[in-house]
């Protein structure tokens, strides 16, 4: 059982590219095409753009879903593939590799959503951060109190909390018991009720796609469950905005399969959750061209 896990933002990093376009033929035009659907340039985002250009929530998630999309496409033989599962945007790779929607599509739905992502953010001050370990009620205790919210459930013992930007430093400076919480550069509050202008321009964009059922397994950050219906899932590609992404429940639902769950680049998060939170799973992640040749590509 083999499943490809696509990244999400934050794991991009500057000139990541660079080795893929060298190495894996065709990676290169790839990027390009998806590039010209998402209208960015995507070829020098991930080869010479600096690391603050590059993490700017409208470039860093066409990009990163880009990146995912090219690897599935020339570097790995999708024949050998029983699975895909996204982490937050990259749940757009996953539809495109599974079928649901289009790499066009994906690309150009993914571009909309980080605009209007970034255009939300700027609505109010708000900030995001990791809490790492501690007991989870009361970790999600403390962040009642202070009126935040969880924002993504990694699993592992790692809960991202959104809100306030006064209410996150609040929680830095007195984190719940055996917990430590690291602020995220991040332009504000995803996956909360902040990002609600853009669930609706999101919406309307889908709304003139037409999604496909699945050709493969597709899991779902809604409830970690599988997805058989190509509609439910681009519906949940929209309401995911606001919505908290269930890493931890799409890791128990994998780890039952003892699959060989394989990270495409930009790679390295996802592969370090699974190893900590998918006792019954091997992980790989694809740093590099030259780690292509640990799962036989």
């Amino acid at each position: 059982m083999r499943i490809l896990m696509c990244p999400g933002q934050g794991s991009q990093s500057e000139g990541f590219l660079k080795d893929w376009f060298e190495n894996v033929p065709g990676f290169e035009q790839k990027v390009r095409e998806l590039g010209l659907a998402a209208n960015n340039d995507l070829v020098r985002l991930g080869t010479t753009a600096a690391e603050e250009e590059i993490k700017a929530t409208e470039n860093a998630q066409p990009l990163i879903v880009a990146a995912a999309i090219a690897a599935a496409r020339t570097a790995i033989d999708l024949n050998g593939v029983d699975g895909v599962v996204g982490h937050s945007v990259g749940e757009f790779a996953a539809a495109a590799i599974s079928g649901v929607i289009t790499d066009a599509e994906a690309m150009q739905l993914v571009s909309i959503r980080a605009n209007a992502m970034a255009e939300a953010a700027k609505l109010e001050v708000t900030s995001m951060a990791a809490v790492l370990g501690g007991d989870e009620a009361q970790v999600l205790e403390a962040l009642g109190q202070l009126g935040l919210s969880a924002a993504n459930y990694n699993g592992a013992g790692q809960i991202v909390a959104a809100g306030s930007k006064a209410a996150i430093e609040a929680l830095v400076a007195s984190p719940p018991e055996k917990a430590r919480v690291i602020e995220l550069k991040v332009a504000g509050a995803f996956h909360t009720s902040y990002m609600q202008s853009a669930v609706e321009k999101l919406a309307a964009a889908a709304s003139a796609v037409i999604a496909k059922d699945p050709t493969i397994r597709l899991w779902s950050n809604v409830d970690g469950g599988e997805v058989n219906s190509g509609e439910t899932f681009l519906a949940s590609l929209v309401s995911q905005v606001s919505n908290p992404v269930r890493w931890d429940l799409c890791m128990q639902g994998m780890d039952v399969l003892s699959p060989t769950v394989i990270e495409l680049p930009p790679a390295g998060a996802l592969a370090g959750l699974a190893k900590r939170g998918m006792p019954s799973a091997t992980a790989v992640a694809l740093k590099s061209s030259a780690d292509l040749e640990k799962i036989g590509a």
